[in-house]
């Protein structure tokens, strides 16, 4: 009903996690809370340039808005869908998404401060040149996303499947990818600070250069040799 007030009851509630023993690697500085008594809307009329404070949307048709600019600030996010909404310039401060759906998910030049996702289903995730600040994905399935050139503090990326994560150009500070699932990971330009890639796998690394900075485990490093063998010219003959 519209003008319901939600209560999370705990809904997207997180903290810090805590590094890996022995770690010399600084994880993402974390501390997420849901908002609190966000109003039910029923079917939100959005335009572009808007600021909407404290509401819920459940089970929204967004698709192919012009919403360009908007803000979102404490709002909750649930089941809604943003196929080809344009969404370049968008902020989304201290908000609790899930279950987002969007072939193609438009949001160039975004800022995200203190937000969580989960379960996020994109196909291509255009975030180039955006700003995401004490940011969780958490347990997505995303095609390909486009961070290029974007800057990224205290984001962790944890549970997902990504058949292409494309980090050119990236700025980043702590930043920790957790039992990730990825295709190819591109880092090429990447300048990354307290970066974490353990307990995640991939099938292919772009840009190898791009990996100073990055804490992997023992086992990644097997798998890397291939990779930082090539960039270097070696030949490897038994």
């Amino acid at each position: 009903m519209e003008g319901e007030p939600f209560d999370s009851g705990g809904w997207f509630d997180e903290v810090m996690p805590r590094p890996p023993a022995r770690s010399t690697t600084t994880a993402p500085r974390l501390s997420l809370r849901a908002p609190r008594g966000a109003t039910l809307v029923a079917e939100p009329r959005l335009l572009d340039g808007d600021h909407r404070e404290g509401e819920r949307y459940e089970r929204a048709d967004l698709d192919g808005g012009e919403l360009a600019g908007i803000t979102l600030q404490e709002c909750v996010l649930e089941g809604v869908s943003l196929n080809d909404t344009d969404l370049r310039g968008a902020r989304f401060i201290e908000c609790a998404f899930q279950d987002l759906f969007a072939p193609v998910f438009r949001a160039p030049r975004s800022s995200w401060r203190e937000t969580s996702l989960r379960s996020t289903r994109w196909g291509s995730a255009e975030l180039y040149d955006s700003t995401l600040d004490g940011v969780h994905l958490d347990g997505g399935k995303l095609d390909y996303v486009n961070l290029r050139a974007a800057r990224l503090t205290d984001v962790l990326v944890s549970g997902c499947i990504i058949g292409e994560l494309d980090l050119t150009g990236v700025r980043a500070t702590r930043l920790a990818l957790t039992d990730c699932t990825i295709g190819t990971l591109t880092l090429d330009g990447a300048q990354l600070r307290d970066t974490d890639l353990r307990t995640s796998s991939f099938r292919g690394i772009q840009g190898i250069d791009g990996l100073r900075g990055v804490t992997v485990d023992e086992y990644q490093l097997q798998l890397l040799a291939p990779f930082l063998a090539e960039s270097m010219g070696l030949r490897v003959e038994g």
